[in-house]
């Protein structure tokens, strides 16, 4: 009798590390590069907190131009997401806003390609207003914002604690970062708040304000499509804190629909 159970579980055993085996890697294309941020270590960075985390393996395409001119060489290619799961957007680009590249880049999407917005990629293809090319990117990302306060710590409250992505996280404040506004004052109707930012600072006359914006958010575009967002992430000590790669790890699984124990690794 034990024999047989011996033989029972070691087939057992067997059968859920081949099933595990088989399970493939989810591929991520990281976009990166543009001005105001330090693209040449934070690329390093998500890369190895991302697959340290979860079974995806990322794929970096870093544009070392630092304008917000210039568009990433990758996009070039008119098939430049064939063979990527999701697509992670962390470029700073807003001066590149010709509209037949921007439809190229939102393409995969509106077809159904899971994307991740993080920090600057949320300012991108815009230029100095609000265009067409702007109002297309904002319905892509959930939420308008086109710019920020001076670097100081914010305090990150997790508004949607039963959220997936966000469930078992506490609050936390970051060091010096930056607190990007929400033009409209709210997420657009398609999109749901995970996490609030409050940045206090003092006024000319020493008087103190408190900004308070949506940081981090879930968007369903055309209809169908996941979105994480979140806009924390300039500084490297931020992008490497194990609070901050645990949530848009988390983030990145949900948009694939794999937010479960056969893609988490265990800490």
């Amino acid at each position: 009798m034990l024999l047989r159970l011996a033989v029972v579980l070691s087939v057992a055993m067997f059968v859920n590390s081949a099933q595990a085996e088989d399970v493939k890697p989810i591929k991520a294309l990281l976009v990166l590069g543009g001005c105001c941020h330090d693209y040449a270590k934070q690329k390093d960075i998500l890369k190895k907190g991302i697959e340290e985390r979860a079974n995806v393996e990322v794929t970096i395409a870093h544009d070392p131009d630092s304008t917000t001119k210039h568009l990433n060489p990758i996009y070039a290619n008119a098939e430049w997401y064939k063979g990527f799961d999701v697509i992670i957007h962390d470029e700073c680009s807003s001066d590149v806003k010709d509209t037949a590249i921007v439809d190229g880049i939102l393409k995969p999407h509106k077809d159904g390609m899971p994307g991740v917005l993080l920090h600057c990629g949320m300012h991108c293809y815009r230029g100095d207003g609000f265009d067409k090319n702007a109002t297309a990117w904002f319905e892509f990302t959930g939420l308008a914002t086109k710019g920020h306060g001076a670097q100081l710590p914010i305090a990150l409250t997790f508004v949607d604690k039963e959220s997936p992505i966000t469930k078992g996280m506490e609050d936390w404040t970051t060091v010096n970062e930056e607190l990007y506004n929400n033009v409209e004052g709210k997420l657009k109707d398609t999109a749901k708040a995970l996490v609030r930012g409050k940045q206090t600072y003092k006024n000319k006359d020493g008087s103190e304000k408190v900004d308070d914006n949506v940081v981090a958010w879930t968007n369903t575009y055309a209809g169908k499509t996941r979105v994480f967002a979140t806009t924390v992430g300039h500084n490297n000590a931020t992008v490497q804190d194990p609070k901050y790669l645990d949530m848009v790890t988390r983030g990145l699984l949900w948009s694939c629909d794999k937010l479960n124990d056969t893609y988490l690794k265990k800490k």
